[in-house]
C-alpha cells in the first residue's frame, strides 16, 4: 500500500461553529520580510513626523516623541483589529494573523502579542522569537504563544492554478486501495490546491509515488484533482 506524506505544516481545527478549517502557518523567512516591510513604513512615518514638528522646537520634539511611542506599538495593532488581521508588510506576503483555533484576533490578543515584541526581540533582533518559532510547528513565537495567535497564510486562487477546460479534468477512480487517512490527504491537497502555485503543487503531487505513476509528467497535481473529485463524489 503507498503511504502519502502529510503535507508541509498544515493543521486542522475545528471552530466553535462546527466548521473544519485546515490552516497554514507562515514560517520564519515570510514573516520577517513582511516585519521589515513594516518597518520601513513606520521610519518613513517617523521621518515625517520629526521634520514636520521640528519647528516647534523642544514640544515639537517631545510631541514627536509621544506620536513615534503610539506608531510603534499601536500601529500593528490597528492594522490586526481593522484590517483582518493584515498589516501592509503581511499583506504584501498575502499573510495575516489569526487565533490559533482560525477564529479573528480578538483585541486583547493583539494587544498581548504585540505587547511582548520587546521580549520577542532579545537578545538581539528577534533572537528569541526565532529561536521559539524553530522550536514549534505552527512557528509561533513567545508572542503568539502567550496570546494564542498564529500566523497563517491568506487562502488566494492564483490564476496560474486555473483549470485548462481543454483537458480531461473529469473525476477517475484510485488505481489501488486507499485507507481513510490517505483519502482525506487527498482531499487536503485538493483544498490547499488553489493556493499553491504551479510548481509547488506539482512537487507535493509528486510525493504520492505509485499514485500518481500513471499520470503524465507535469500533471500530477491535476491527476490528484481527480482522484479528489471522486473521493469526494463528484460526478
Amino acid at each position: 500500500m503507498v503511504k502519502i506524506k502529510s503535507l508541509d505544516t498544515i493543521y486542522s481545527v475545528n471552530t466553535p461553529e462546527g466548521i473544519h478549517l485546515t490552516l497554514s502557518p507562515a514560517g520564519p523567512m515570510p514573516r520577517m520580510l513582511a516585519w521589515f516591510i513594516d518597518v520601513l513604513i513606520r521610519f518613513v512615518i517617523y521621518t515625517i513626523t520629526f521634520i514636520a514638528l521640528a519647528f516647534l522646537g523642544a514640544s515639537g520634539m517631545g510631541l514627536a516623541f509621544i506620536i513615534t511611542f503610539l506608531v510603534e506599538w499601536f500601529y500593528p495593532v490597528y492594522f490586526e483589529l481593522f484590517k483582518k488581521g493584515q498589516t501592509p508588510g503581511k499583506k504584501s506576503l498575502n499573510l495575516h494573523v489569526v487565533q490559533d483555533n482560525g477564529c479573528p484576533v480578538t483585541p486583547s490578543a493583539s494587544m498581548i502579542r504585540n505587547l511582548l515584541r520587546f521580549v520577542d526581540f532579545l537578545p538581539l533582533l528577534y533572537g528569541f522569537g526565532l529561536t521559539s518559532m524553530l522550536m514549534n510547528k505552527r512557528f509561533q513565537r513567545l508572542g503568539d504563544l502567550v496570546a494564542s495567535t498564529v500566523v497563517l497564510y491568506k487562502e488566494k486562487p492564483l490564476k496560474e492554478n486555473l483549470i485548462d477546460t481543454k483537458t480531461d479534468n473529469s473525476p477517475i477512480a484510485p488505481p489501488m486501495r486507499l485507507q481513510i487517512e490517505e483519502q482525506q490527504t487527498i482531499l487536503q491537497f485538493q483544498q490547499r490546491q488553489q493556493s499553491l502555485s504551479a510548481a509547488r503543487a506539482e512537487e507535493l503531487a509528486s510525493l504520492s509515488g505509485l499514485l500518481v505513476k500513471d499520470a503524465k509528467e507535469g500533471e500530477k497535481a491535476a491527476y490528484l484533482k481527480r482522484l479528489g473529485d471522486w473521493i469526494a463524489g463528484k460526478q
